[in-house]
Formats: C-alpha cells, sequence, structure tokens
C-alpha cells in the first residue's frame, strides 16, 4: 500500500497520499496538476477500503514542494471535491521523500 489509512468511529484518518504508483513511478512527473489528480484518487481509494468517499472529507493538508505550484494544486483540489470544500491547511515543504514529487495530500473524513 502507498498509504495508511485508519477509521474510529464515523472518523477516518489518511495520511500523506503521493502521485507515487507501484514500484515507487512517480505520475506526472513535473507536473503538479496531474499528481494531485492522483494523490487525490489514492485518498479516495483509501477512503473506499473504509467505506467512505471524498464527498465525507471534512479536512485536508496540502504538502507543496514549491508553493509557485499552488494554483494547478488548488484547481485538482477543486475539481475533485467539489461542493464538499474541506477545510485546507497549505504548507510549503522543500524537497519530498522522492525528488520528482510535487504534492502530498492528508485528509480527515467524517461519515
Amino acid at each position: 500500500r502507498l498509504y495508511e489509512a485508519v477509521r474510529v468511529g464515523d472518523m477516518a484518518w489518511v495520511s500523506g497520499c503521493t502521485a507515487a504508483g507501484p514500484g515507487g513511478t512517480v505520475a506526472g512527473r513535473g507536473d503538479a496538476y496531474t499528481q494531485t489528480v492522483q494523490a487525490i484518487r489514492t485518498m479516495a481509494e483509501a477512503l473506499a477500503g473504509l467505506g467512505l468517499g471524498l464527498e465525507h472529507v471534512v479536512k485536508t493538508g496540502v504538502y507543496l514542494a514549491d508553493m509557485s505550484q499552488w494554483e494547478a494544486v488548488a484547481r485538482a483540489h477543486r475539481e475533485a471535491f467539489g461542493e464538499v470544500r474541506p477545510a485546507c491547511t497549505w504548507v510549503e515543504c522543500g524537497t519530498m521523500i522522492h525528488p520528482d514529487m510535487l504534492v502530498e495530500i492528508d485528509g480527515v473524513a467524517v461519515e
């Protein structure tokens, strides 16, 4: 698994999701939008495994290697969550665990 997800009662926490795929391949090299789409797709899979969906997300944390990429990331985030509009914290963190990663997203969901 490329993430950790825990559910306690009606709440769930999903650890940082990235654009990493099987074997450590990073999708969307150099493209923050594509990486965000993949990270949120990974989050949706984690939530589905707990019986939840993106519509249950109330909080996300977005960690960017470079804050200048925020517009592309925000666009993908907005498209994925639509009217859900979770509270969101943005943090520039510099180099990620893999040099090709531009974004990591974690979340909290409530059923």
